[in-house]
């Protein structure tokens, strides 16, 4: 079936919300904790406990309703991973990418991410993302149970996994900044986050649905 590109709002208002603001939590998090394992001492110790423990709290409920809004709208199928295409996309990042070869996953309305990002993004959800929140409300509640046995090294044990989880966050962070740049301009990925629109491949059904169904998600053809 014929297909032709056009402009599309592929991402909604609430995943760019979630994107960004998700960001802004995650770097505030991680300075603060920097701060408070002395790496830096740009504020005082209080004050960076306080900015790290709410920020923490916010991130918690934007997880949590994103969790909630991904189930309610379907939109978890995006990150469930998938094997095929996997190693034509690891060989475009590993080699074809640096010869100018296009990308070798082509963005639909059903699949917005390629399966490295939905590898990437499954492990951030279900590993990385839980391994931080369940360490870190331990070590908030420090307090209602550091009278019991072992409390001191079970602490230095929660202490260290959350560290440890915090790094892994951060690496994802970075990677992930990363490849924002390997789009067709290096600020073509992080603009289409910003704006919501894309240019992919519709035939003249799905065209059809979207001017009836959805018209403001049809932008005119870039």
């Amino acid at each position: 079936m014929e297909k032709e590109k056009n402009a599309v709002v592929i991402y909604t208002r609430y995943e760019r919300f979630w994107h960004w603001s998700q960001a802004l939590l995650i770097f505030i998090l991680a300075f603060s904790g920097f701060v408070i394992h002395g790496t830096f001492n740009v504020i005082d110790f209080e004050t960076a406990v306080t900015i790290h423990t709410y920020s923490a709290i916010l991130l918690l409920l934007l997880w949590l309703f994103t969790t909630f809004w991904n189930f309610t709208t379907d939109n978890w199928k995006q990150f469930v991973p998938r094997i095929q295409g996997l190693p034509a996309v690891l060989r475009y990042y590993a080699w074809d990418m640096l010869f100018g070869k296009p990308h070798p996953h082509h963005k639909t309305m059903q699949r917005k991410q390629n399966a490295l990002q939905g590898l990437a993004y499954l492990t951030f959800m279900v590993v990385i993302g839980p391994a931080l929140w369940i360490s870190g409300i331990i070590y908030l509640t420090y307090d209602l149970w550091n009278v019991m046995e072992g409390s001191q090294s079970l602490f230095q044990a929660v202490t260290f996994f959350h560290t440890a989880a915090a790094f892994m966050m951060m690496a994802f962070a970075f990677i992930h900044i990363y490849m924002t740049t390997t789009g067709k301009t290096p600020f073509h990925y992080i603009k289409t986050m910003i704006t919501g629109v894309e240019n992919i491949e519709l035939t003249q059904a799905e065209k059809a649905y979207f001017s009836e169904q959805h018209p403001k998600i049809l932008r005119n053809k870039e």
